[in-house]
């Protein structure tokens, strides 16, 4: 028997092309689960074979647990019973007692060699998979071997890839036999069939097709920074270059469109935008809404939005056929844009002037003549009125220093007394809600005010509830809500 052993690592690992040392782990695991079905299912089993003698030895094992953990005498033993046999055991050791060798049988020897050829088959795969990893690979390029469900199995080299029905470009007919490229999306090491799972539809695709097309990017001359997509129809790139001499957008069309052309090919007929990336947002965004012009544009940095403001005659280009261009923007440059008219950014500017004189007239007792002056030098909020640095409010030239104490006074007498407010509306409001990602103290009273306390009632409430009882907006509501209810899943 020990010699067949032996014999068998070898033929199995020279015709497997694994490491011996896996074969003997799944020689031994495969002796070990014929050993149990001889003993009991439950049964701990392990075997160890001497890798030079090809002798094995075989034990059965109980673990050592707490007596209030033991559960099962197959394979636990409490650590009390545990100490009458060795005073040194302790909870987390194991307890082997040796087995005789067991004649396994035709039946054994059947379920041994089903286990090492799974194992090996495991192996195998395994290392096809580290091989391809080890390349470094983005970009798979492979033959349809096969259509399982609607989905495409890719067959590139010895690997085995899936390209997904929902990662496939809408409209695009593939068929067994065809040669496709697709990205690298992620790797399923759990999975039962092909493990690397392919996109057609990513925007990394797209940004790797012009890495193929363009070798200034490989170079480092110039980088693509962000893309965006909607597949099939549209795309946006923002090019940056790292050498004054090049032009990023050129260089990526290529001569006579050639580069930008091969990649609208590779991407059934997708249509591509190439846009210049700024490091000021302003800037990109306008670049990312051509071939729209922008009038104006305002930024709030807070609720990480922009106002943009275009003429009549631009506005259905800057939207786009359904929406198509404003959305490729904003995903592309990760600010939420909102598109308006010169009349309605008029509208909402006088609005939101209107209720900042309110806010300054009933807060600082002060007449519609002094609030304005406050909204023309720029004021729009109670704490900047009290703590923007002194000197800045003593150049305004309608007000004298007197009058700047005043005001300054009265913004921090309010605030205080606000503040005060605040942390007696927050009293029994739990610490985890007012620590929320999204949260604020000003928020969580409001809430504590409508009787929500804690994440499980924040979580209870719906989406509209929420805005409603706030005034908050749809998109902060929906992440406090799943912010209040993650704990729920822990």
């Amino acid at each position: 028997m020990s010699r067949e052993i032996l014999l068998l690592v070898d033929a199995l690992a020279r015709e497997k092309n694994v490491p011996k040392d896996i074969v003997f782990g799944a020689l031994e695991l495969a002796l070990a689960s014929a050993t149990k079905k001889r003993i009991h299912d439950e049964a701990d089993v392990r075997v160890a074979i001497d890798r030079e003698t090809g002798d094995f030895d075989s034990f059965r094992r109980w673990a050592v647990v707490a007596d209030d953990d033991f559960e099962n005498e197959h394979l636990q033993v409490p650590i009390s019973a545990a100490l009458v046999e060795d005073p040194e055991f302790q909870v987390g050791d194991f307890i082997e007692e040796p087995l005789e060798p067991i004649d396994f049988g035709r039946i054994g020897a059947q379920a041994a060699k089903q286990v090492i050829l799974q194992k090996i088959r495991d192996a195998e795969r395994e290392q096809i998979l580290n091989d391809f990893l080890e390349r470094g690979e983005h970009i798979v390029s492979g033959t349809i071997k096969r259509m399982e469900r609607g989905n495409a199995i890719i067959e590139s080299g010895k690997v085995e890839a899936v390209l997904p029905r929902d990662q496939t470009i809408p409209k695009e007919n593939v068929r067994i036999g065809d040669r496709v490229k697709a990205y690298l999306l992620k790797i399923d090491r759990q999975a039962r069939g092909p493990q690397l799972i392919l996109s057609r539809t990513a925007p990394e695709f797209i940004m790797k097709l012009f890495e193929l097309e363009v070798p200034e990017i490989d170079d480092g001359l110039m980088e693509i920074k962000a893309a965006a997509r909607d597949p099939g129809m549209r795309a946006k790139i923002a090019v940056k270059s790292n050498d004054q001499r090049i032009d990023p957008i050129g260089t990526c069309v290529g001569l006579r469109g050639t580069r930008v052309q091969a990649v609208t090919n590779e991407l059934a007929g997708e249509r591509v935008d190439i846009v210049l990336w700024s490091a000021d947002p302003a800037q990109f965004v306008v670049g990312a809404l051509a071939p729209a012009e922008v009038s104006s544009i305002v930024v709030d940095e807070e609720k990480h939005s922009m106002d943009v403001v275009v003429d009549e005659d631009n506005l259905a280009i800057a939207i786009g056929r359904g929406g198509q261009n404003v959305r490729l923007a904003s995903e592309l440059t990760g600010w939420t844009i909102n598109l308006m008219t010169e009349e309605e950014s008029q509208k909402k500017s006088e609005a939101e002037t209107a209720a900042i004189r309110v806010l300054f007239m009933e807060k600082l007792d002060v007449d519609e003549e002094v609030a304005d002056i406050l909204i023309e030098e720029g004021f729009s909020t109670l704490e900047e009125v009290a703590y923007v640095p002194l000197h800045e409010m003593l150049e305004i030239e309608a007000f004298d220093e007197a009058t700047v104490q005043e005001l300054r006074d009265r913004a921090r007498n309010v605030l205080l007394t606000e503040a005060i407010a605040t942390e007696e509306q927050l009293e029994g409001v739990e610490e985890a809600m007012i620590n929320l990602d999204g949260m604020d103290k000003a928020l969580a009273a409001r809430l504590a005010g409508s009787g929500i306390k804690t994440r499980d009632d924040l979580g209870d409430l719906a989406v509209d509830e929420l805005t409603e009882m706030t005034g908050i907006d749809a998109d902060r509501a929906t992440q406090l809500i799943t912010n209040a209810r993650a704990h729920w899943f822990e």
